[in-house]
This record gives C-alpha cells, structure tokens and sequence, in this order.
C-alpha cells in the first residue's frame, strides 16, 4: 500500500435536502426501526431527541463548483449537526447541538496580526464578500476514528491571507477560538485550558484546501458546528479544524495548540490523518462514518495525499504526528 493514494474523480453532487434528514426518528418509528436503529448504537445512526434542533441558518446562494469536491455520499446533515466535537458547550457529543442554541454569533469580527504588512479586524460581512463562496464536498475524520463527509462552504483561506501580506518572518499561523464563560458554561471540568487554539505552518495554511468555512448543506453555520466562520482542514484530524474563529496570528515560531498541551503524547503538532500510527489508546487504521454500521480502512491524509503530501517530503510522519 503505498502512502500516496490516487485521488477519486472529482465532480459535484446536489446536496440532500436537510429537512429529509431532520424528520428521520419519525420515520424510523413508523416504519418499526427505531428499537433497531437505537440499538446499534449513538455514534453509528445517532437518533437524537425531536426537541434537540439544529440552530436557526440562513440560506447561501450563488454558490460555485469546486473542483477540490468528492463524489462520496454526504452524511445526513442531521448526523452532522448532533454528534459534535465542541467542548466550550461540554464534553458529550450531544452537548453543543443543546447548549449553543443561544451562542451570540452577530455582530461577529476576526482579527488577523502578528507577522502581517497590514493587520487589521474583518467583520462577518466582509469576511462573506471577500471571495466567491464555494461548496466544498470533503471527507472529514475525527481522531477518534469516526468521519463524515459534508458539503461545507467558504473559500481557501489563502485569500484572506494574502490580503494582510504575511512578512518574510512568517513562518507559522496562530487561530483562537471565541471564549465567554458567561455563554459556555458547559465548558468548566472538560479538562481544557481556553480559549481554544491551533496552529499550522505557513504552507499548510496556504495550501487551496484549506478552507475558510462560513456554510455547511447550502446554509451558514449552525452555532454547534462552528458558527459564524471557522477553519476546514480536510487531510488533517477534525481537532485541528478549529471553530468560531476571532483571532488569527501569523508567528515566527510554532504557536501552543490546546490538544497538544493537553496531552503531548496524544496529539500531536501536525495531526495529519495517518492509519499507520496509532492513538496510543486505540487504533487508526480504520473508522466507522456516521450513519454506517461497518467500519472502513483509514486513507493517508484521509485520501488527499495527491494533494498535499509534498508538504511533508523528508519527514517522518511518525515522529511528526
């Protein structure tokens, strides 16, 4: 097997209709499945309370083709927007979809510094119009071997970068997530220090796929899945894709990131999608995607290794994990 893999033809797919999906209990009971669907067990079909909704979006229009898109079939947007990583809204997957229902997301800025030409804060509004919006259909695999496939929206975040002219001193990209306790109190005992930060190096950061997301399934942000603008990194573990950005920094050296503080030896720096090294409390070789039963193999840089394996030519990938 080798580790770079042939990327599938890429075309674009017509997104299922959300309101299929967020009926589904109901259909599953009238159809005498719901005893078996919930049997199988929250992480592969996830069948989640009728009084759990997703937040109020609205729709994005004028959306452009990607050619970065894979034809796989999208997880149901209900999986997407009630099995959440979000720990400022708690630790447990169902926590944010219940307790971001009333997260403030407007008036909503970024503000980008550091190592730039020209720093300066860009408001939601101007963030929306800086590039054609474009629907962006990516694998996307937790490190907790689950994966999804969604049609997130946005545009790669090289444009914004290139707006505020990084220095020759750049050499690292810094983002932080918003944080107010006042809103989040769910976040106290998660074991987390906030707010919540990542990291990449320069290049990654400049790479097309890296996306600057405002969307998701034809819509804007639901608040549990990031809301109002976060970052998608698709060949990278789902941590890194960090969510409701406020601050990006451009640095000279490699900025802390929470998991990696957290646990060093668990998460690492870099955190590319890599089978061959294992989580040392569980193996990555395969995962399950949401709303399946059975598990799948895992892909090397979850199937974007055409794309973005030159990045990280001379390394070892199990050193830098």
């Amino acid at each position: 097997m080798t580790l770079v893999q042939k990327a599938p033809e890429l075309t674009y797919r017509d997104v299922t209709p959300k309101s299929v999906y967020l009926d589904r209990r109901r259909f599953l009971q009238g159809m005498g499945l719901a005893g078996v669907a919930a049997a199988t067990g929250r992480g592969l079909l996830n069948l989640v309370s009728p009084s759990i909704t997703a937040q109020a979006t609205t729709k994005l229009t004028g959306l452009g083709k990607s050619q970065f898109s894979t034809d796989e079939k999208q997880t149901p947007y209900s999986e997407v927007t009630h099995y959440n990583n979000f720990y400022e809204f708690g630790s447990d997957k169902s926590d944010p979809a219940k307790n971001s229902q009333n997260f403030r997301t407007s008036p909503w800025s970024v503000s980008v510094e550091g190592e730039v030409s020209k720093p300066r804060k860009f408001t939601m509004e101007e963030i929306l119009k800086l590039a054609p919006l474009e629907e962006r259909i990516y694998r996307h695999r937790c490190v907790e071997a689950w994966s999804i496939v969604v049609p997130w929206i946005g545009y790669s975040f090289n444009v914004l970068a290139k707006l505020v002219e990084p220095t020759p001193k750049a050499q690292f990209v810094a983002f932080e997530t918003y944080y107010d306790f006042g809103q989040m109190p769910q976040s106290r005992g998660t074991g987390l220090d906030y707010p919540y930060v990542e990291g990449l190096r320069l290049d990654e950061a400049m790479h097309p796929l890296a996306l600057l997301c405002v969307g998701m399934y034809g819509e804007t942000l639901p608040n549990q899945d990031g809301a109002p603008v976060r970052m998608i990194l698709p060949w990278k573990y789902g941590f890194k894709s960090i969510k409701s950005l406020v601050k990006i920094r451009f640095t000279q050296k490699q900025p802390p990131t929470t998991w990696n503080r957290a646990a060093s030896n668990e998460y690492g720096f870099y955190s590319n999608v890599n089978p061959n090294v294992d989580h040392p409390r569980w193996s990555q070789a395969k995962e399950r995607r949401l709303g399946e039963i059975f598990k799948r193999g895992t892909l090397m840089f979850n199937g974007y290794a055409d794309q973005v394996a030159s990045l990280y030519n001379g390394m070892d990938l199990k050193k830098y994990y």
